[in-house]
């Protein structure tokens, strides 16, 4: 296990700019390498990217202009090609090369659906593994300030008590910890306070935190959710508008319902990561929550619209963002 040499996060092209926003540090222990069939003119089209929930993200923030550290564990051959995938404008690589190999897929999308052919889930970290993850985003969210926990890609990669540790000890050091988890994650991560948590409405009710998918149901878990430590909490639905509940002081505690305009769907998967994802670039450049909630939603629905996942342009965001309503919600 050892780790990759630091790289500096590329500038654009116009070289520094001194009032860039504040640098994001997203959490990625598992990226994949994802291989699409796509159909061009009849012919099959091959695409080979770096994928996962946090590796998502982090190219939807980096789209907004915001620079992001990617802290992953990468091993294998697909660790080795993840090494020269994820690197980009904007997006600094803290990779920690591991014994385990990482997972991926292949999918055939040359019709309407999503049809897999093969997917591996990659293999878990072992202890001397996890410290040095540990470690690494550690440092960095200390020396940023702001930090996005995304999930494995699989359960077996590594244990819910590494989220506890991390959320408890970033936070407790001046981190602002943003949560995009699940079950026994979730429940690990509130115990840090984080500033952000975005769960979709299928996972609290697989988790018995929601008896069903009424708002009602949803709404009282919402608020058990900052009951329990979580500042913002954002539940996805799907199709239908998400539901946020902002932090004290940024919001007078209402609960919002976030309408996004009408769009035909291309790619349903993503959209909550993408949502996140805007969330917390717009909270880093200092927008006021309700800002970031537009801009969220915004990135969703972009997400939705696009093949690729995490993915869309800023000048589309902006554009949709201002057509995102929030609505009070009545219960």
């Amino acid at each position: 296990m050892r780790l990759t040499p630091r790289r500096r996060v590329v500038r654009r092209a116009s070289g520094y700019e001194p009032d860039m926003p504040p640098t994001v540090v997203v959490f990625a222990p598992s990226p994949l390498l994802t291989v699409t069939i796509e159909d061009r003119a009849g012919q099959p089209d091959i695409h080979v990217h770096a994928g996962g929930q946090g590796v998502w993200q982090a190219r939807m923030i980096s789209t907004l202009g915001v620079p992001v550290v990617l802290c992953a564990a990468l091993g294998g051959e697909a660790g080795d090609v993840l090494q020269h995938l994820l690197p980009g404008e904007d997006i600094e690589l803290q990779a920690v090369r591991v014994g385990t190999r990482n997972g991926g897929y292949v999918h055939d999308r040359r019709s309407d659906d999503r049809d897999p052919i093969a997917e591996a889930p990659g293999g878990p970290l072992d202890r001397h593994e996890q410290d040095a993850l540990y470690e690494v985003m550690l440092r960095e969210g200390i020396e940023h300030g702001t930090a996005v926990l995304a999930g494995p890609n699989d359960d077996q990669v590594i244990p819910a008590s590494l989220y506890r540790r991390l959320a408890t000890d970033l936070g407790a050091n001046g981190c602002r910890v943003a949560a995009d988890l699940a079950g026994e994650r979730l429940d690990a991560v509130l115990a840090g306070g984080p500033a952000v948590l975005k769960v979709s409405h299928e996972e609290l009710i697989a988790d018995g935190r929601a008896g069903s998918d009424d708002p009602a149901d949803l709404v009282a878990a919402m608020r058990k959710l900052r009951s329990e430590g979580a500042a913002t909490v954002i539940v996805s639905r799907a199709a239908e508008p998400a539901l946020a509940l902002p932090a004290d002081g940024e919001g007078e505690g209402d609960v919002l319902e976030i309408h996004v305009p009408p769009l035909q769907a291309a790619e349903t998967r993503g959209a909550g990561d993408s949502m996140t994802a805007g969330v917390v670039a717009s909270l880093v450049r200092g927008d006021p929550i309700r800002e970031a909630l537009r801009t969220g939603a915004a990135c969703g629905a972009l997400n939705v619209v696009r093949r690729g996942l995490g993915t869309g342009g800023e000048a589309a965001i902006r554009t949709l963002a201002e057509r995102v309503e929030l609505v009070d919600w009545k219960g």
